[in-house]
């Protein structure tokens, strides 16, 4: 009997190929796309979950022969991703919901109904690796520019055991090769948006539309304390941003802390942005905690590069020490602890001496 195995089909190349693979290596393949009940962007760029998606899925799916279901999944979205997005903007944090998406919905709410479909496995398109060595690894995928293990790093064992990930060995170049192979109609389609319900990738004007009344100016200042100008809500500010503060100074400002309790935003030099330690909180380790300090390579976003830091563990908390002083520690953004190419851990900064 063929094992069978729920593909999470976004509608996108690399999902659809995914499907494609495990079917031909003999699975059976049942694909589901997530709805959201998003509105459709203006510009090119699909997202992964609208209608568009859905009709390509089906497509994909009938051209491979499998069945296909859509499932409405906007209120986990809403209860679990959309929801913190807003309260971390509010709190002058800088959320990542693509970490959280992943961690409550695709591969807890899909993932549970994958297995009550009796289905072995759910399967998508990540670029990243699992390998099993006494237990399950999370590591990097052979393409490192589109390695996306970053986000993937709150699994656990019991999850691991039952997904897959097909792409984890091929480059995008190559993705794109087997869907013509394949004879799949998205084989060129462009990639989805980065977050699925931001229209335009405009956060700013999802954050008024969402909370508004939340939402309150306030003073910009420098370290010691002197007003600059004014902010239009700590929520439309990052750590490390330079643009859209309104304020001439004669040398590049950059926000080094927003303090929320105050509604104020903190300036300085560039300098002043960097920082070296920071504290990590909600911890998670895909095998088991650390138990002693240890030096790893150290993540702060996904699009930072990678650096050597020391990992600290104390009573509830995780201190981080970088080798070298970096730009712009954000609070809300996750910490990801790797040791070589396998991905152990992280968590969610909250605290660097440049910041809150």
């Amino acid at each position: 009997m063929k094992k069978r195995v729920v593909v999470a089909m976004s509608g996108g190349v690399d999902s659809s190929v995914a499907a494609a693979l495990l079917k031909k290596e003999g699975y059976e393949v049942i694909g589901i796309t997530m709805c959201f009940n998003l509105s459709e962007p203006a510009k090119r760029k699909p997202i992964c979950c609208g209608m568009q998606a859905i009709d390509d899925a089906r497509g994909v799916a009938h051209k491979l022969g499998i069945r296909h279901y859509v499932l409405n999944m906007q209120q986990e979205l809403e209860k679990w991703v959309i929801r913190n997005f807003c309260q971390e903007y509010l709190r002058g944090r800088t959320p990542n919901p693509c970490v959280r998406c992943n961690q409550y919905i695709k591969f807890a709410a899909l993932l549970k109904k994958a297995l009550g479909l009796g289905a072995g496995y759910l399967a998508t398109g990540h670029y990243a690796r699992i390998e099993r060595n006494q237990k399950y690894l999370l590591k990097k995928a052979k393409d490192r520019k589109k390695d996306q293990s970053y986000f993937l790093y709150r699994l656990n064992q019991k999850q691991l055991k039952h997904i897959l990930f097909p792409l984890g060995n091929y480059t995008k170049e190559e993705v794109r090769g087997l869907a013509r192979e394949f004879g799949l109609s998205v084989a060129d389609k462009l990639g989805s948006q980065e977050i699925c319900f931001l229209p335009g990738q405009d956060y700013r004007g999802f954050l008024k539309t969402q909370m508004r009344l939340k939402i309150k100016p306030g003073a910009i200042v420098d370290k010691q304390g002197n007003v600059l100008g004014q902010h239009q809500g700590i929520a439309f500010y990052t750590i490390g941003q330079r643009e859209g503060l309104g304020i001439a100074k004669g040398y590049p400002l950059y926000i080094t802390k927003i303090d929320a309790r105050n509604n104020m935003i903190i300036v300085g030099r560039k300098e002043d942005t960097l920082a070296s330690e920071f504290l990590v909180k909600e911890p998670h380790f895909i095998f088991q905690p650390l138990k002693k300090e240890v030096v790893l390579k150290v993540k702060i976003r996904y699009n930072h590069p990678e650096a050597r830091a020391k990992v600290m563990l104390g009573k509830n908390k995780i201190t981080v020490q970088f080798k070298e002083p970096q730009f712009a520690i954000t609070p809300g953004q996750s910490a990801v602890f790797y040791d070589g190419d396998e991905v152990l851990g992280g968590g969610i900064i909250t605290l660097s001496d440049a910041g809150q």
